[in-house]
């Protein structure tokens, strides 16, 4: 186990990047079942972002049927979901009142007033004030309490552990909801290259905040291939894989040479970035994209292990 303080540290910021990944996984879901004509066509665009948040199974337990209501109450307002947002607000909030004395009172007060205006909500309020609207409130309190921590925190092993719980969640809710939404769109080919396709892709970039890049560094169509080449090889891109990893890779090394110490969770880190480095999107095709990402999901959960066991220690 991580020592208190900094499982405390990890965890928070760990659960403050979840919740803004299901917000943008429930804002890209939201944004493509528009386009959906039918109930079967609904269900195909909801039933992914369960699968992603890896859900499916408690949701079923259920008994409601897929639709845009039941997945939004249950990944975003239910209590009884530890991996809905509101669930990861609490714990990312419990995370920090433990540890009042290694994060600044900013950080304390953003992640608190977040915590404080989302328990007083649900569904027929977030659907009057609107669901995007909603979504993007959620990744604005996690963008503020991300800039005030980078702003205001000591450069110790306490703002590394924060760092390094960001980026190992990132990287995991990146290839998770390429995958799942790579898959459900690629096989959609009566409308290629028409504008239900360009919608659709266009959201999936969107949900990743990656509309734009792809527009100024490819400017033509957007392609699924380098979509793909975007969100999982592109340095430049903030929430790409490899960017990812290089953030992970860099934070655990300092780790290391502040501890004296040579910790597996750093070399398991290199490894996945120094492929990450030297693969082209010709080849992970060739892989098959499902396997690249799965293998990439499964190296995370590695390194989430490592790290565990790494830094059993007190700083």
């Amino acid at each position: 186990m991580l020592s208190r303080a900094a499982d405390s540290l990890y965890w928070m910021s760990r659960y403050m990047e979840r919740a803004e990944n299901t917000a943008r996984l429930l804002d890209v879901s939201y944004r493509m079942s528009l386009t959906a004509t039918d109930a079967y066509s609904q269900q195909t665009q909801w039933e992914p972002a369960l699968v992603v948040a890896g859900c499916e199974a408690p949701f079923k337990k259920t008994g409601k049927k897929i639709d845009a209501r039941n997945v939004i109450e249950y990944l975003a307002l239910a209590a009884d979901n530890p991996s809905s947002i509101r669930s990861a607000l609490w714990m990312a909030r419990e995370n920090a009142r433990a540890m009042r004395t290694q994060i600044t009172t900013e950080m304390w007060e953003a992640l608190n007033a977040t915590w404080l205006e989302m328990r007083t909500l649900d569904y027929a309020k977030i659907e009057a004030m609107g669901l995007r609207a909603f979504f993007d409130w959620v990744k604005e309190r996690s963008h503020l309490f991300r800039g005030v921590g980078y702003g205001t925190m000591t450069r110790d092993a306490a703002y590394r552990f924060v760092r390094v719980g960001t980026f190992l969640e990132r990287a995991d809710a990146t290839a998770r909801l390429l995958d799942v939404k790579y898959h459900v769109l690629l096989p959609s080919t009566r409308d290629v290259g028409g504008a239900v396709d360009y919608y659709q892709w266009g959201a999936l970039l969107r949900s990743v905040s990656a509309f734009q890049a792809y527009r100024r560094l490819y400017r033509d169509a957007i392609v699924p291939r380098r979509v793909a080449e975007l969100l999982v090889l592109r340095e430049d891109m903030p929430r790409s894989l490899r960017s990812c990893f290089r953030e992970l890779t860099r934070l655990l090394d300092e780790l290391r040479e502040m501890f004296g110490r040579d910790y597996v969770s750093a070399r398991l880190a290199d490894q996945m970035y120094n492929r990450l480095r030297f693969e082209t999107i010709d080849n992970v095709n060739k892989q098959g994209l499902h396997e690249f990402l799965t293998e990439v999901v499964e190296n995370n959960a590695e390194i989430g292990k490592a790290i565990a066991k790494d830094f059993g220690l007190d700083f």
